[in-house]
């Protein structure tokens, strides 16, 4: 598992009572940052981060938390705290491909699905899913072979196909692993109207290594239909929203007086020049 690669979720004003919320439905989640623009949690060992200031988009169901519990228990005690104020979207129940299995929206808009795993379920235990519906629909197995071509160390780790009498058409992905750089994510295609697509408030977060790192993950989820947003953030051909951003960012920012300088050349970048942050 790539613990460089995660999940930010854009909760303004509200990323103090979501990480305590958070913090009680997974026994496993702990604080590894705080400040008044992010928090920063880990949970599973993964880490999640919570931003309190940037896009303006509500969460939605267009990406999704896969989260893979080892028992039942563990898969009942999260859905019953994160059920308070949520809209469901599919039962907590049994089902053909998990004994006990549950999708939900909660009070802040985040989409987790919910998996019991069996012995053969080698996964991490947080895996964004992404979900290809409105115009998109029918483009998951592309968007699955594009995104293991941007990163090294991928694959793809299985492309499951709707069948005959489930609604949906044959060659659309019912369900799709891949990782990226040693990083699991899933997806699938759906035709139904949801109303709904990708934004920016639920993006995923790319720490790199290097200067060199940036520019090949800027440059390649721009091109061709994606576009530079501001401060490290972009948006890929489909729509989804990243971060490329240096590892030795929380650095910079972790001391106060520091921070006052980097963020003011930070802000007017797009695609972040580490030189320029540390010679702030």
């Amino acid at each position: 598992m790539n613990n460089a690669i995660y999940p930010c979720l854009t909760l303004k004003g509200r990323i103090a009572e979501a990480s305590a919320f958070y913090q009680d439905a997974f026994a496993s989640a702990r604080v590894l940052q705080t400040s008044p623009i992010v928090i920063q949690l880990e949970v599973h060992g993964q880490k999640l981060m919570l931003l309190n200031d940037g896009p303006t988009a509500l969460p939605n169901p267009s990406i999704s938390l896969m989260v893979v519990a080892a028992t039942a228990e563990e898969t009942e005690h999260s859905w019953n705290k994160l059920s308070e104020g949520a809209q469901v979207l599919m039962g907590l129940d049994s089902y053909p491909w998990s004994s006990k299995y549950g999708w939900l929206q909660d009070k802040y808009g985040v989409s987790w699905q919910l998996f019991t795993a069996t012995e053969e379920d080698k996964t991490q235990k947080i895996c964004p899913t992404m979900m290809f519906t409105g115009a998109l629909a029918g483009k998951a197995t592309e968007a699955v072979h594009y995104y293991t071509s941007v990163f090294p160390g991928s694959s793809v780790e299985g492309i499951l196909h709707y069948s005959e009498g489930e609604g949906e058409p044959l060659d659309y992905v019912k369900h799709a692993q891949f990782d990226i750089d040693h990083y699991t994510m899933m997806a699938m295609d759906s035709g139904l109207d949801h109303k709904f697509g990708f934004n920016d408030a639920i993006s995923m977060v790319v720490e790199c290594d290097n200067q060199a790192q940036i520019d090949q993950y800027w440059d390649e989820l721009t091109h061709n239909g994606g576009r530079e947003v501001a401060c490290g953030w972009l948006v890929d051909r489909y729509g989804v929203s990243w971060q490329i951003i240096p590892k030795a960012l929380t650095t910079l920012l972790k001391d106060p007086e520091r921070a006052q300088r980097v963020m003011p050349v930070l802000l007017k970048m797009k695609k972040l020049v580490i030189a320029d942050l540390e010679q702030a």
